[in-house]
């Protein structure tokens, strides 16, 4: 009996320790991984993307990748749609696959931010009138428009 008794211990902690063990991957196995592009730039750009996500109840990692454009979301959806978090995420300035950012938002961002927006109309040294001179006076063209796409050159 006293073999026993000394072992009784160490047989309940390795039985807790089993149950947790089974019970974390329960809770693991709730949680959805998914990826999806969101615009952005830079640095700063993920952050605020992050950001939107870092206090949501539901979210339990953001991580977007500034090269890819793309962003990994593991959430619970028994708590938060996939809908919300893109549209969160929009709310801070970035459109994404699932929800467009409000061009008031938008244009609150950081010049550093502000990444080239699919249906919007160029303006400045972009326009369609200045775009021919893009190609002849390059260098002045990249400094007013901060570097847009379209006075890039194609290769």
């Amino acid at each position: 009996m006293n073999i026993l008794s000394k072992k009784l211990p160490f047989v309940a902690f390795a039985l807790f320790l089993t149950t947790a063990f089974f019970a974390s991957d329960a809770l693991a196995g709730k949680f959805k991984k998914t990826v999806f592009a969101v615009s952005g730039n830079c640095g700063m750009c993920e952050m605020r993307i992050e950001g939107a996500l870092s206090e949501v109840k539901g979210v339990k990692l953001a991580d977007w990748d500034k090269t890819t454009k793309k962003i990994t979301v593991k959430y619970d959806p028994s708590v938060i749609t996939l809908a919300s978090i893109q549209q969160k995420i929009a709310d801070v300035g970035y459109d994404n696959a699932g929800a467009k950012a409000k061009d008031e938002v938008y244009a609150k961002l950081p010049g550093c931010c502000k990444y080239e927006r699919a249906g919007a109309k160029a303006s400045g040294c972009c326009s369609k009138e200045k775009k021919a001179s893009c190609s002849k006076d390059e260098a002045s063209c990249a400094k007013k428009a901060e570097g847009k796409a379209c006075c890039k050159k194609k290769n």
